[in-house]
């Protein structure tokens, strides 16, 4: 249902390589707004790597930021994500909350889907 709505909407910029110079300067056309959030993470996972000698968090940083960069690739699909999230901060009841949350998710998941690998 939403991996066929996400692609057949139109891309705004052709998917980006999982480096983070590439994952950086996708951010800056589809969502520069991001980009501080995402410098931050880097730093995070960067120096989280260097204390444990290992490249996991680095993978996860890359894995994480091309996902989002995924789904604001596509307007639509952004838009609808952002919403899910913002009425799942509006809700009134648990449940209502948990329905916008589904949504945000699911979007998340096509996302992670389409870039991995």
């Amino acid at each position: 249902m939403l991996s066929t709505a996400a692609h057949s909407a139109e891309e705004l910029i052709p998917r980006p390589a999982k480096t983070p110079a590439a994952l950086k300067a996708a951010l800056a056309v589809v969502a520069p707004n991001l980009l501080p959030k995402m410098q931050a993470d880097s730093e995070k996972a960067f120096n989280r790597a260097a204390e444990l000698d290992s490249l996991t968090p680095v993978h996860a940083f890359l894995a994480h930021w091309s996902a989002m960069v995924e789904i604001e690739r596509f307007p639509d699909t952004a838009r609808k994500c952002h919403r899910s999230l913002y009425l799942a901060q509006q809700a009134d009841t648990p449940d209502e909350a948990r329905e916008h949350l589904t949504v945000s998710s699911e979007i998340l998941r096509v996302a992670t889907r389409a870039v991995q690998g």
